[in-house]
């Protein structure tokens, strides 16, 4: 595992190498201490082949490529200010509402084979989830990325340009829906179940008596 202390000498030793590449350091607290670096999409590629041949990294190997949603979500903040109501001054506490728009992530595990060390937690970002959905394949660099980043593609509906093959792995298609997205809602039934038993058929019926008599 790559401690927070020599995440952040990689993170120097790859600003120094590209210049404008926008860099952060993500902690995380869990019990698996796996921090990360959130690379900017632009210098992204750049970033990848810097850690896979910086002779100290050799980053050779992507193990698993995952998504992650992050829906929309609104935040509220009580700010207590002072107002003067019919000649006394009074405190008011007003709320305020801050909406922070959804975003999907890409997260890749890197090791070096060579030099047996990792994982190195490296994270892509898009600008949200409906039409900059997009990222920078990372297969030109990691060629064992190319199924996963089609797997993140189907079920999330991250946009990998530049991926030789870009097409649904798990889904049909014509699907139009990302199941591992957090807002995504089962259908009752599915093109190749006509028939809906079991779990399914409750889930129709409930939604039938929910909708009332057509």
């Amino acid at each position: 595992m790559i401690q927070m202390d020599s995440l952040d000498a990689i993170k120097c030793q790859i600003e120094g190498a590209i210049p404008g590449a926008r860099l952060e350091l993500l902690s995380h607290a869990g019990p698996s201490g796996q921090h990360s670096l959130l690379v900017d999409n632009d210098h992204a590629l750049a970033v990848a082949r810097f850690l896979r041949d910086a002779p100290r990294l050799l980053m050779d190997y992507a193990s698993n490529v995952t998504g992650i949603d992050w829906p929309e979500t609104t935040t509220r903040e009580t700010i207590r200010t002072k107002q003067v109501i019919d000649g006394v001054e009074r405190e008011i506490d007003q709320i305020t509402e801050r909406k922070k728009p959804g975003r999907l992530e890409a997260v890749y595990h890197l090791y070096s084979m060579e030099l047996k060390q990792g994982p190195l937690i490296l994270r892509l970002r898009t600008e949200d989830r409906a039409g900059a959905s997009h990222l920078p394949s990372l297969t030109p660099v990691w060629r064992g990325a190319e199924f996963q980043e089609r797997e993140a593609f189907d079920l999330y509906g991250i946009i990998f340009d530049g991926h030789p093959d870009l097409r649904r792995i798990l889904m049909w298609d014509g699907f139009k829906d990302f199941p591992m997205r957090k807002d995504y809602v089962a259908p009752d039934d599915y093109e190749y179940e006509p028939t809906a038993h079991d779990e399914v058929l409750a889930r129709a019926l409930h939604h039938r008596r929910q909708e009332g008599p057509k």
